[in-house]
C-alpha cells in the first residue's frame, strides 16, 4: 500500500557561498577563493530529501518573481516534490543566504528572508487538501512564526503527524499551542538549550534536556548531539544513533539523503516505534 504524502511548509533560500583564507575584520577587504550558488533553505532542503528518498512530496511556501525562484523550485521539481503551492511574489525577492566560508570550515551567515517573510496563516489554509491528504507534515522557523502555529494547528487538527526542527530558534519560548501540536521535535544542542533553559547538552546529559522539552508538548524529542550522534526519546523510552559524516555545509544536497524519523515513526504512535534506529532496540529513560 503507498504511503500518504509528506508537506512541508517552509522556506526556500538561495545560498551564496563566498570561500575565503579568513573572514574579514570591520573594515577589512580580502580576496576570497571561490563562489558558488546552491539551492537551500531548511524547508527546500527537507522537501528535496524526502522526495529523493522517493515520498510523494509538496511544499508550501513562497519565492519571488526572480531567477532564484525559478531556480529553487525547478531544483524541487527535480527531486519530485510537487511545488503547485510554492507562490510566487510579485516585488520582493526570493530569499537569500550569505555565506561565508573560512579554510578551515568556520563560517558567517546571514539569512535575508525576503519573499519567506511573506508566507502567511492564509497560505496555509488555502492549503487545507494537502494538510487533510498528508501522512507527515515538516516546519522549521525561517517563515513568521504565526504561519508556523497555523500550519501545526492544521496538521495536528488533520491526523498527520507534526515534526518541528526549531531553528532559527527564537530568543524566547515558543508558543505552548505550537508544541502541543508537534509529534517530533528536532533541536540541536544550542536550540535544546534555549528552549530547555539549560545548558547545550551533551551525551551524558541528553536525557534530562530530553526530558524538560518533552514537558513543553512534544511526543519525541530527537536531540541532535554533532559529532556525539543523536538521542531519540519518548519519555518513557530512550536510543541513540551515531552520527554519519558530511564532506560540507556549502556542498549541494546529497544525492543519497538520510531516511529522516518520519521513517520509524507511525502516526499518533510515537511510544511503539515500528522500528528504532538502534540495533539493540529502545531503553527504558532513567
Amino acid at each position: 500500500m503507498q504511503c500518504r504524502p509528506v508537506l512541508v511548509v517552509g522556506s526556500l533560500n538561495m545560498d551564496l557561498v563566498v570561500f575565503c583564507p579568513r573572514r574579514p575584520r570591520p573594515g577589512e577587504t580580502v580576496t576570497g577563493t571561490g563562489f558558488a550558488t546552491f539551492p537551500g533553505g531548511k524547508g527546500a532542503n527537507q522537501a528535496f530529501s524526502a522526495g529523493r528518498l522517493g515520498g510523494r512530496v509538496s511544499m508550501v511556501g513562497r519565492v519571488g518573481d526572480d531567477d532564484f525562484g525559478r531556480r529553487l523550485t525547478a531544483s524541487l521539481a527535480g527531486a519530485g516534490v510537487d511545488t503547485g503551492r510554492v507562490l510566487r511574489t510579485p516585488d520582493v525577492p526570493t530569499g537569500v543566504a550569505c555565506i561565508t566560508v573560512e579554510e578551515n570550515g568556520e563560517n558567517s551567515i546571514v539569512i535575508v528572508p525576503g519573499a519567506n517573510g511573506r508566507l502567511t496563516p492564509d497560505d496555509v489554509d488555502r492549503s487545507r487538501d494537502l494538510f487533510e491528504q498528508a501522512e507527515v507534515v515538516l516546519l522549521q522557523l525561517e517563515v513568521p512564526l504565526e504561519t508556523v502555529v497555523a500550519a501545526a494547528r492544521l496538521a495536528h487538527s488533520s491526523g498527520a503527524t507534526v515534526l518541528l526542527d526549531p531553528a532559527p530558534v527564537a530568543s524566547g519560548p515558543l508558543p505552548g499551542e505550537l508544541l502541543a501540536a508537534v509529534d517530533v521535535l528536532l533541536p540541536n544542542q544550542h536550540e535544546a538549550a534555549v528552549l530547555a533553559g539549560r545548558p547545550a547538552p551533551d551525551l551524558t546529559t541528553a536525557r534530562v534536556v530530553a526530558a524538560d522539552l518533552l514537558g513543553l508538548g512534544p511526543r519525541v524529542v530527537v536531540l541532535k548531539l554533532g559529532a556525539q550522534g543523536a538521542l531519540i526519546s519518548t519519555g518513557s523510552q530512550c536510543d541513540t544513533s551515531e552520527a554519519s559524516r558530511c564532506r560540507s555545509r556549502t556542498r549541494p544536497r546529497p544525492a543519497t539523503p538520510s531516511p529522516g524519523p518520519w521513517r520509524w515513526l507511525s502516526p499518533r504512535a510515537a511510544s511503539s516505534h515500528p522500528r528504532w534506529p538502534s540495533p539493540t532496540g529502545p531503553q527504558p529513560c532513567r
